[in-house]
């Protein structure tokens, strides 16, 4: 193990200390306060809207509509949507298209006169007909013309139906939306004609990009700050409106505008996990031998903009099956649009699989995981491709010891604990590992301190953490000497942060940039008197020192600056991945073991016993990476036991946008939780031999939940969440 891999995370004290800056926090002199007022239908057009008294309102500087707004050029260019933003223009005229989209924006000098002002607007509607609720409208489904929407077939189309033991299943997961700690926020203002933001943002190259497209300025002019973020799960991959708006008003008045949105809004204007509705069926021989796999889904998308994500994907290549189909369609709804969420796609896909397994092995007879031995996949039968690595069995084994899966018995409701019947479940989960272009500067200065720059941020994963240990190991310096800047515009450009891809892509660009400067120090070392002749590969740099390995010839990097007359030494340096990648196919696995305990007369679920095991190359940081481990697993457990946003669709709105109503998991909830990594080194990956964490960490969870439910009262709940009316019916007593 790593000397640094339990270092703490850097930025742990600024966090609990409150000296953590987050984008709402920043003080600018004279910033004012807004607000977006939504409407109070789901679909229709505005018929009038009475601003007046808002206008008239103490302290009011400006109310902003569709009648009166200063329309961003970028409007006219757009055909689909911006690049990291999307097609809905707010106030670009008076067509409602969700409930609770935004109809005006109102700035005053206070937060309680922007409040108060915000109250008194009214609108009329002319009430179009609205559709929210996907399985009636699942007949208007439509294939998603882009070539990740395309139909998948390997071998036999529907190869299942003419297996020896078959089995046909439907499984629903709810709407769930990401309701981190931190609200939507940004604060906006201008300098003549460049943007500034600081913003709630995942990706700041992103948002330089779809700001500079909605008001047709050069990306380079766009200045964004997203250093903190208080969670985002996802919410922060897009550009949202509300973002657009306060740049709106920041023009329009010249000042700093500060836009916060409240909790309900957070339900309904920065995206969700969408409703889907699976298919899976299997064909396998009486032995265990899968033959046939076919994963049908549908899920929403707002009626403005066709989203889709990777449900049906894992199902091509995680098991050892001939024939494979896989299909996906979208139902366009009067919503806002669906965003990834954390574990996009296969999160959702993973739970009628590995439901659909576990539920085919109770069919054949067989142990679960021994089931999915039979079927393990040696290679990616998808892209006929070696894996790079694989250590799933390893995983299998690890949780199976941990959980205690020796006291399972396959016979739904044979094991008790006093009143409480006892359930094992499993699911295992993947997830792709990605490595985009990544720049970052590597900076030593005489004061032996090391500065590492890239604009990607840190929404929790403990990237700052990560790239301190990469750069303290190879620099062989203490991690207090290694300062990190990151998370603004100007910086080298960094990566999104989402898709498990920020340590593959900036940990390599650290690895390299830091090497890089070794060779460069060493090079330049090698020209002193001291080691004149002495050939480049005897010498060392640890500590702020180079040294030669054959004598004790010693020079500071210090006094090597001095010598060049040189303040600091720097490079930049970007990393890519190599063509050899492309030869092979570089997912992380997991597998999430769950032991419940159900007590059947009141159908409430304990559980008693978590174990993660996860496959993810090299661990750079244990700390860190248990962290996202075990916040992964609470995510799923949410997915699994809790989340559903619920909708009225009489009239089209959520009726628990609020933490009261919608239920997330707490720490009372978890009895005991383990996590397991392999920890060993992806040879193909990236430099450092790392896999990505933050997806899979997540993704196998639910099911896992739902067949231990099942192992222990033999219900099958396959609409998710699994609440107590869903289990304490036909549960055997």
């Amino acid at each position: 193990m790593s000397k640094t891999s339990n270092i703490n995370r850097v930025d742990g004290f600024a966090k609990v200390t409150g000296s953590a800056t987050y984008s709402a926090e920043y003080k600018i002199d004279g910033v004012v306060y807004a607000c977006l007022v939504g409407s109070t239908i789901a679909k229709g057009r505005i018929k009038t809207i009475d601003t007046k008294k808002a206008e008239w309102a103490p302290g009011v500087l400006a109310v902003i509509t569709h009648l009166n707004v200063d329309k961003p050029s970028g409007y006219q260019k757009a055909k689909d949507k911006h690049n990291f933003g999307q097609p809905l223009q707010i106030f670009k005229d008076d067509s409602i298209l969700y409930y609770d989209q935004p109809i005006a924006l109102v700035i005053a000098d206070s937060f309680e006169r922007m409040q108060y002002a915000a109250s008194l607007i009214k609108a009329d509607y002319l009430k179009d007909e609205h559709s929210t609720e996907l399985k009636k409208a699942a007949n208007q489904e439509k294939k998603v013309e882009t070539d990740k929407g395309n139909d998948y077939h390997r071998g036999e189309h529907d190869g299942y139906k003419n297996a020896e033991v078959v089995l046909e299943t439907e499984y629903t997961i709810p709407t769930e939306v990401h309701n981190p700690m931190e609200l939507a926020n940004i604060i906006a203002k201008w300098e003549g004609n460049k943007p500034i933001l600081y913003t709630k943002s995942q990706g700041v190259e992103g948002t330089r990009r779809s700001v500079a497209g909605v008001f047709d300025v050069p990306a380079e002019d766009v200045e964004v700050h997203a250093e903190y973020i208080g969670g985002a799960f996802g919410m922060g991959l897009h550009t949202w409106p509300y973002e657009i708006a306060a740049l709106i008003g920041a023009k329009k008045l010249n000042r700093p505008v500060k836009l916060v949105l409240h909790r309900e809004q957070m339900f309904t204007n920065v995206g969700f996990r969408p409703y889907t509705i699976q298919k899976m069926g299997l064909g396998a021989t009486k032995d265990g031998k899968l033959t046939g796999l076919t994963h049908e889904a549908v899920a929403m998308t707002s009626s403005y903009e066709d989203f889709m994500e990777g449900t049906v994907n894992m199902s091509r290549f995680i098991y050892d099956c001939a024939n494979v189909s896989t299909r996906y369609r979208i139902v366009p709804l009067d919503t806002c649009t669906p965003i990834w969420m954390r574990g996009p796609g296969e999160a959702t896909g993973s739970f009628a699989l590995e439901s659909a397994m576990d539920e085919m092995a109770y069919k054949l007879d067989l142990d679960p995981i021994e089931f999915r031995k039979r079927n393990y996949a040696e290679k990616d039968l998808e892209q006929n491709k070696p894996w790079s690595s694989k250590y799933l069995l390893e995983c299998y084994e690890g949780g199976m010891e941990r959980i205690g899966w020796k006291n399972r018995k396959n016979k739904p409701g044979s094991v008790r604990e006093g009143e409480w019947l006892v359930g094992y479940g499993m699911g295992t989960g993947t997830f792709g590992c990605y490595r985009s272009p990544t720049s970052v500067k590597a900076k030593f200065s005489a004061d032996g301190n090391l500065v590492l720059q890239c604009s990607v941020n840190d929404m929790g994963p403990g990237t700052a953490t990560m790239m301190t240990a990469i750069g303290s190991e190879i620099m062989g310096m203490p991690v207090e000497n290694v300062i990190i800047e990151m998370g603004k515009s100007g910086l080298p450009k960094g990566p999104t942060q989402g898709g498990s891809a920020t340590t593959s892509s900036v940990g390599s660009a650290v690895h390299d940039s830091c090497n890089l400067l070794v060779s460069k120090i060493l090079g330049l070392a090698n020209e002193t008197p001291t080691f004149k002749g002495t050939p480049i590969t005897d010498l060392t740099f640890a500590n702020g020192v180079i040294s030669s390995k054959n004598n004790s010839k010693t020079v500071s990097l210090a006094s090597l600056l001095a010598t060049n007359k040189l303040e600091d030494f720097a490079v930049e340096n970007q990393s890519k991945g190599t063509e050899e990648a492309r030869k092979y196919s570089i997912y992380s696995f997991s597998v999430h073991f769950v032991k419940v305990l159900v007590n059947p007369n009141i159908g409430k679920i304990r559980l008693a016993h978590v174990v993660s095991c996860a496959d993810i190359g090299t661990v750079i940081s244990q700390k860190t990476s248990a962290g996202q481990m075990f916040g992964g697993a609470v995510g799923g457990i949410g997915m699994g036991l809790m989340e559903a946003l619920e909708i009225d669709h009489r009239f089209g709105r959520p009726i628990n946008n609020n933490f009261a109503d919608y239920h997330v998991p707490v720490n009372a909830d978890i009895e005991k939780q383990e996590v397991f990594f392999v920890n060993k080194k992806d040879p193909i990956s990236n430099p450092m031999g790392t896999k990505g964490l933050g997806e899979t960490a997540l993704v196998g969870m639910a099911p896992a939940i739902a067949n231990a439910v099942f192992n222990a009262t033999g219900k099958r709940v396959r609409d998710l969440p699994i609440t107590l009316d869903k289990i304490i019916e036909n549960v055997k007593v």
